[in-house]
This record gives structure tokens, sequence and C-alpha cells, in this order.
């Protein structure tokens, strides 16, 4: 049984490193590029889905402060990651750091959380991609079965022209004095749309990284124009109209309902822990660092830079979209969209749904390209089988794996209700920054004289604080997300005792010594 605990050498993973020929992954990133695919990833559907459901079911406008506490929490996180990017610039992330310090069985548990992370998240953003899209169509005249664009059992209301969940109508058709039970009704049965959207971009991470790069960057420079728009069209309404805001941010912090994380002090963990999704971006930035040109430079940057830059977004939108409307009213699917109706400018909402719709497929395309980079390096390890770690000879990517991702993914997204995903996606990112701080520390005093182009500063401080608060964000998860992430990483158990053990390179090169 010790040989689970088998640390894989870092000599041998920078060997992996500096590898060259038609079998490995094109280093054709630069610094603009690792920052865009951070912000691709984490300006998406934290801002465009999430951040509408968690002030409205948990936090209230304090959902503010929930993005204060999960930017908190993230910046301990990021400067772990930096200092391992850096040092370790192989694809696989945390189970690559993971490997080199705490062992093979802890890597394999922080790659089979991964796998759920990924896939997972992708899945959420296709669901909250669908809906934009749906909506954006039945606003031009475009009417689709509503049977197909929401996922098995949904229920949906032909409210006010257009075809909603009826879950997240409550409040608003409360306040006009409408009884939905008298409105046409429809219930989901397969979300064709999200499954065509991870198709597709399963398709363009196949062509090639840097086409995939490229096209994430042109998204990236749109989707936070959207943003900023969002916030110059909101700002205005709200000095225009202050008494709007005073209505809507009163009580700030709305009083808890008798039930752990809804509303209260409680809710604004609970808020963080579920938006805390938003901020996966930087962990995929960090799975691209063997397509990076300069990984020593670069990848702190893309990683703290993308980390920087979105939080400031997160904590303003979140700001002005509950002062122009009542948090009541933003448990829905297009929440910024619902904020820009509200100041009523209404090209305006328009633009929100369409760079919605632009900023969810840069996230799914980087979810994706995280994913088939986590199965490319377990899969090189000897963990998952020989076929998970094919290159193509002229795309270079790992194409059977981004292919069987998304296939699998393509059916979770269209399946599986968008909470209870993006609550295991949460889960998930907090376990994999656990790993990666507590990684930091122990190679630190394990191995203090190895070179590191990027030092997390004040160690064991930094990564003590990874540690705690994303501890703390775990705990304000509720049990069902538990017991889900619980039976997924016993079920990668099996296959790691099963399978991977038994064909383990690191540990066959150990008994051949």
């Amino acid at each position: 049984m010790s040989g689970i605990f088998v640390r894989k050498p870092l000599d041998s993973l920078l060997a992996e490193a500096h590898q060259e020929g038609e079998h490995t992954l094109r280093r054709a990133l630069n610094v603009t590029n690792l920052v865009a695919l951070g912000i691709g990833a984490i300006i998406g559907a934290g801002i465009f889905v999430l951040t509408g459901s968690a002030a409205a079911q948990y936090a209230g406008p304090a959902i503010v402060l929930s993005f204060v506490l999960a930017g908190f929490g993230c910046v301990f996180a990021g400067l772990c990651y930096a200092e391992f990017a850096s040092m370790i610039p192989i694809a696989g992330s945390a189970y690559t750091y993971g490997y080199a310090t705490l062992g093979e069985l802890f890597a394999w548990i922080i790659g089979w959380d991964l796998i759920l992370e990924y896939a997972f998240g992708a899945a959420t953003v296709a669901s909250g991609w669908s809906a934009n899209v749906f909506q954006f169509l039945q606003r031009i005249g475009i009417s689709l079965p509503p049977q197909f664009a929401a996922t098995p059992g949904t229920k949906l209301v032909l409210f006010e022209g257009l075809w909603r969940p009826s879950g997240t109508l409550g409040a608003e058709a409360a306040a006009k004095g409408i009884n939905l039970a008298t409105l046409p009704q429809a219930t989901g049965s397969f979300n064709i749309i999200a499954f065509l959207a991870i198709c597709l971009v399963t398709l363009v991470l196949v062509i090639g990284i840097k086409e995939s790069a490229t096209l994430n960057t042109i998204i990236v420079f749109i989707k936070v124009g959207t943003v900023l728009v969002f916030i110059a069209v909101a700002a205005s309404y709200l000095i225009a109209h202050p008494d709007v805001a005073m209505k809507n941010w009163h009580p700030f912090i709305p009083q808890n309902l008798g039930e752990f994380g809804k509303f209260g002090y409680s809710g604004i963990g609970r808020g963080a822990a579920v938006i805390f999704f938003a901020y996966i971006g930087f962990d995929a930035v960090s799975t691209a660092a063997q397509e990076a040109k300069n990984p020593q430079k670069d990848m702190p940057m893309g990683i703290l830079g993308s980390l920087a830059i979105c939080t400031v977004l997160y904590i303003v939108t979140a700001g002005l979209l509950t002062g122009v409307t009542s948090y009541t009213t933003l448990n829905v699917a297009a929440p910024v969209a619902v904020g820009m109706a509200a100041t009523g400018v209404r090209w305006g909402e328009y633009l929100v749904l369409i760079g919605s719709i632009l900023g969810l497929s840069t996230v799914m395309l980087v979810m994706l390209l995280g994913q088939s980079r986590v199965f490319y390096s377990m899969s090189r390890d000897g963990l998952l089988p020989a076929w998970a770690g094919k290159v193509h000879p002229r795309f270079r990517t790992p194409y059977v794996s981004s292919i069987t991702v998304g296939i699998f993914v393509a059916i979770f997204a269209s399946l599986i209700p968008i909470g209870i995903l993006g609550e295991l996606v949460s889960i998930g990112t907090l376990l994999a920054f656990v790993i990666v701080c507590a990684g930091v520390w122990i190679l630190r005093r394990n191995q203090p004289d190895i070179a590191r182009p990027f030092k997390t500063p004040m160690v064991p401080f930094v990564p003590i604080m990874g540690i705690l608060v994303s501890l703390y964000l775990m705990a304000s998860l509720p049990f069902d997300t538990w017991l889900r992430l619980i039976i997924w990483l016993i079920i990668g158990l099996g296959i790691y005792f099963g399978y991977g053990r038994h064909h383990s390179k690191v540990r066959l090169a150990l008994k051949k010594n």
C-alpha cells in the first residue's frame, strides 16, 4: 500500500515540459492569450448566470460581500497556483502539483475531482448559454419548442410572451398579480441547445490550441465590453434614481429565514461558496502551462492578472445589479439582462444577451480545454488508458480525450439541472484549491532549494489561509452536494485501485529500480 503514495520526481516533470515533437502539445500561447483564457473562464457564468440566483436565494444585496469573500480566498489560492505553474509548466494543473508533492493517491483524487470540476463546469455553463440563446431567439421572434430548451422535468410557463422556468417567476408574478396556473405550461425533456453548443466547442478544441485561444481572445474583448456597458448604464441610472438603489439595497443583509445559508451572515458564506464556481478560470489557466511559450514568466501573470481584473468586475457588477432591481427578481438564467431591462435601455438588454451568449461560449471552451488536458496528463502517467493521451499528429491536440469529454458533457448539460451542476463544480474547485495550497507548503518544507521562478509570499501564512477559506466555503455548501462529491470520489477510487495503480508508470519505474 505504501506505493500508492509514491511521488512523481520533479526531474521527470521538468523533462516532460521540454519534450518536443508531433506527439506533444504545441507551445503557442503568450501572456495575452493566458490572461484572456483566465478572463474567458472567469467572466461568464458567475456574472451572467449565478450572480442572480445566489443573490435571490442566499445573500440578497450582500452578494457583493460574497464576491469579496470568494475573491479573498482566491488570492491565497492564486498565489499558490502561480508558484506551481511557473515551477512545473506541465498540463494537468492541481493533479500534476499533487503528484509531485502529496503522492499518487492524492494526485488521483484531485485529478478525478478536476474531471468533476471541469466537466460539470462546462455542463453548467452550457445550460446557462442555452437559456440565454433561447431567450434571445424568442425576443427576435424565432420560436423553438420549449420542451427542447430545458432539462427533463423543468416546468416552463409562457410569461409575458416568453417561455421561462416557473420556479423563477414566483415573486415577479405575485408583484404583478398574475396567477401562473392560468398561463400556458410546458415541461422540459431534453436541452438540445446545450447539447449542440458543447459539440460545437469540442470541434473548435480539436482543430487546435492556437485557433481556440485566438477565438477566445476576440470574444473576451467583446464580453468584457458588454460588462463595462452594463456597468456604465446601471451606474448612470442609479445616479439619476438614487431612491431606487436605496429601496433595493435595503436591507443590505436580509434577515435569516431560520435555515443555515438562507440569508443573514450564513447566506453570505453560502453565496460565496456557490459563486466560487465563477473563479474556476485561473485554475484552467494552469492546465495550459505546457502550451505556454514562456511559462516561467507568463503563467503567474496569466493567473493573477485574470483573477485581479475579474474580481473587480464581479464586485462592481453585483452591486449595481442588486441596485437597479430587487434581488428577489434575479433567480433567472439571464439576470444581467433583467437588470438592464430595469434601467429602461432596451437596446442594452439585447446587447447584454448577445454578450452573455458570447461570454458563456468562451467559458465552455476553457472548461473543456482544461478537462481534456487533465485527461491527457493522467493518461501519460498510466493512470488512465493510453487512448486518452493520444495527440493528433496535425492539430497537436489531445483529440480523443476532447471528443470523449465533449460527448459526456453534452449529455450532462442536456439532462441535469443547472443548480445541482453549479454546486458540484464549486465544491470540486474548492477541494482543488485546498490540495494546491497544501502542496506549496509541503514542497517548501521538503525541498526548499528548488528553483522557483515565482515564489508565493508569506509561506506558510498564505497557503494556510487558502486552505482555511476554502474549507469554510466547502462547509457552507449543503449536505447533498457533499454526498454527491463523496460518491464521485468513491467511484474514482474504484477505478484507481482497479486500473490506475496497476498501470502507473511511476510505480512501474520504481519496481524496475
